[in-house]
């Protein structure tokens, strides 16, 4: 029996990131010997085993086999007589693919340190085209990577896009899109996990929402970089920038769906483009089943953003309104995502990066001053009903105004 660290563990001590967990697989043991040993067994397709003490899983060294579409549709093979390469060989890139020895010698048989070392997300085999989730899983890494300059080899790219075209991105279940798009909107660069997906088509069948607003003109005036696609991205980078909340980056990402559907006789100008939004990105939840918490602050924040970006000319009562369709009285956390998000928007354009928004601290002081209007004290002047709501309206809107002025 011999044990080797695999995977992720291997490559972020490569990288000098300390590992938050450690896989190992073992080599030339049965079922049988694991349980002898202590080790308790989890999972059925395959045998995979925790550690007694640790808790850390240890994997029988396995090959896989293609059986149908889907990465679902694979037949497993565990057995001593399974080497240390083939195990690796199945992995999906080189970088992912290195063992560590217990004397900590690597054990690299399709040079990932090398690629580590050049920042290239590569392949190991023909069969990571088997597994349509490792083209999410190679946009992800691409977006956590980043900050090293990590780039999809042209090889790589290709053979994704082969992949796309033959549909295996299709069998991809709502529920693993989810899972992996949450996972990169937590990453410091998420705006590359959609760069990568577009270089291999993927992006216009996964997500085509944010695929169609690439292209699409805006106002030079406003928008230095003129295409929807460019500035969204650009908006999502702030968004990472600004807030380590993914609800906040995810709602920075959809504020604009509604440009990729402006009509083309109105165009650069996206008049009405919020509320198209508001259904693109109810569309966009239905499908993934996203949480409630991602969908509401994104809904408001395409109902609302631009509402945020004019503040300064906004009447006192439209002040309230906006206030109010947050529920910021209740809900003062979920506000400040708010204006985290369409702050993420102003910056969000060339030269745009560094300059004040001080929109935000008007709202900010609207709702500080509507939250001093104490509604116990109309209720022991006797009003009741629609009175007070009325009354308690008219004085916020005033308390407002002299705060704004």
């Amino acid at each position: 029996m011999e044990i080797y660290l695999v995977g992720g563990a291997v490559r972020d001590k490569l990288l000098g990131i300390t590992p938050k967990e450690r896989d190992w697989v073992v080599v030339g043991a049965t079922p049988e010997e694991m349980l002898a040993q202590g080790f308790q067994q989890v999972g059925k397709d395959f045998p995979v085993f925790l550690h007694p003490d640790t808790k850390e899983e240890y994997a029988l060294a396995r090959t896989e086999r293609k059986t149908g579409p889907g990465y679902t549709g694979f037949e497993v093979h565990a057995s001593p007589e399974v080497t240390l390469e083939e195990d690796l060989k199945r992995r999906d890139l080189t970088i992912n693919a290195i063992a560590e020895d217990k004397d900590g010698n690597l054990i690299d048989p399709f040079n990932g340190k090398e690629d580590l070392d050049n920042g290239l997300l590569k392949h190991v085999s023909s069969a990571f085209d088997e597994d349509p989730v490792r083209i999410l899983r190679i946009a992800r890494f691409a977006a956590r990577f980043a900050k090293w300059g990590f780039k999809v080899s042209h090889g790589t790219n290709a053979l994704m896009r082969k992949m796309v075209e033959a549909g295996e991105v299709d069998a991809l279940v709502a529920e693993r899109v989810w899972a992996e798009l949450e996972k990169v909107l937590n990453e410091d660069h998420p705006e590359r996990f959609f760069e990568v997906l577009r270089g291999c088509h993927a992006l216009a069948k996964l997500f085509p929402e944010i695929d169609q607003l690439f292209g699409v003109p805006q106002p030079e005036k406003y928008h230095p970089e003129i295409d929807t696609g460019v500035h969204v991205m650009m908006v999502l980078q702030q968004a990472a920038r600004l807030s380590d909340d993914p609800v906040v980056r995810f709602a920075a990402l959809t504020h604009d769906l509604g440009k990729g559907t402006t009509p083309k006789d109105l165009l650069p100008k996206h008049h009405g483009h919020e509320g198209r939004s508001v259904e693109l990105v109810q569309v966009l939840c239905d499908r993934f089943r996203i949480p409630n918490e991602y969908r509401e602050l994104a809904i408001l924040t395409a109902r609302y953003h631009t509402h945020c970006h004019n503040a300064e000319e906004l009447k006192p009562s439209t002040l309230l309104e906006v206030i109010e369709a947050m529920d910021a009285f209740r809900r003062p956390e979920r506000f400040e995502q708010f204006l985290t998000a369409c702050k993420a928007d102003f910056h969000g354009r060339p030269g745009y990066e560094q300059l004040d928004y001080p929109q935000v601290d008007r709202l900010r002081k609207a709702l500080e001053a509507a939250n001093l209007i104490d509604a116990k004290a109309l209720v022991e002047r006797g009003l009741k009903g629609e009175a007070i709501k009325e009354e308690l309206r008219k004085q916020r809107i005033d308390a407002i105004k002299q705060a704004v002025s």
